[in-house]
């Protein structure tokens, strides 16, 4: 029975921690654009040896 008043408001403070922290990703934007990052994969890239021989040049 104790173990249940430590518990129940244990688990009521990491909800509204939970909560929290996605009401403040909604706010700061981090849901805004869902579709560029899974483009983004598909672009090709110059090979790593190259980019290494530019920066030495």
């Amino acid at each position: 029975m104790i173990i249940l008043l430590m518990l129940i408001p244990l688990s009521l403070m990491l909800l509204a921690a939970a909560v929290g922290a996605f009401v403040w990703a909604v706010r700061k934007g981090q849901f805004d654009d869902m579709d560029t990052p899974a483009i983004d994969i598909l672009h090709e890239e110059p090979p790593a040896s190259s980019i290494k021989e530019r920066r030495h040049d």
